[in-house]
């Protein structure tokens, strides 16, 4: 499985006009978990977040919001945001624009964000000026570092490193609350939280 931790200057270009970072000089870290909401996984990162006074973002697949509203509820009730991850957790290159425009505007029906995440980072550039346009009106959010918790190779320490090693101010950085993630993420985030809040670091929602 192959990926890159930080992001670099050229893999932006592929995605214009998306936001892979906040131009800030505060002392701020912006925190994303993908794939929820869980039933179990989630709220344990509610908790820890909450311990923390630690504000997110949660990019959430609309089978799961359908499936779990309550959990979903949860992260709103909570004072985190939340933005739009598809329906199905489809790939867009993978996949013809019109099935995956109307898989997003499924998952809006119980999704109520302008923020959008394409699942694996992958969106077409005609799904992208599509999304731009007054009938969805969306706001691509990338990210500028990944934790790697997805990653079944690498060990709870090693996603732990990828993110205290290549984060800084306006950062946004990538987790899942997933079942495939939780061991190494669950591991990792209440370090990262203790580690950049005793740095004096804050973390807040993205509300772009």
């Amino acid at each position: 499985m192959q990926y890159l931790v930080k992001t670099p200057w050229w893999m932006k270009k592929l995605v214009p006009g998306a936001t892979w970072s906040v131009d800030t000089q505060e002392p701020v870290i912006y925190l994303s978990f993908d794939d929820g909401p869980h039933p179990d996984i989630t709220p344990k990162v509610l908790d820890i977040l909450n311990q923390y006074h630690a504000s997110a973002c949660f990019f959430c697949v609309g089978a799961n919001v359908q499936r779990y509203p309550d959990v979903y509820r949860k992260i709103i009730d909570a004072g985190h945001t939340v933005g739009n991850h598809t329906y199905h957790h489809l790939n867009g290159w993978r996949t013809k624009d019109k099935k995956y425009m109307e898989d997003i505007a499924h998952a809006a029906k119980y999704i109520d964000s302008r923020l959008f995440r394409p699942p694996y980072g992958r969106l077409g550039l005609f799904q992208r000026k599509l999304l731009a346009k007054p009938a969805y009106d969306m706001k691509v959010v990338m990210w500028s570092v990944l934790s790697g918790d997805f990653d079944p190779k690498i060990s709870p320490e090693q996603c732990l490193d990828h993110v205290l090693l290549n984060t800084g101010a306006g950062d946004i950085v990538v987790f899942h609350d997933s079942e495939k993630a939780a061991n190494r993420m669950l591991f990792a985030l209440p370090r990262v939280l203790e580690y950049f809040s005793g740095k004096g670091f804050r973390f807040e929602r993205l509300q772009l």
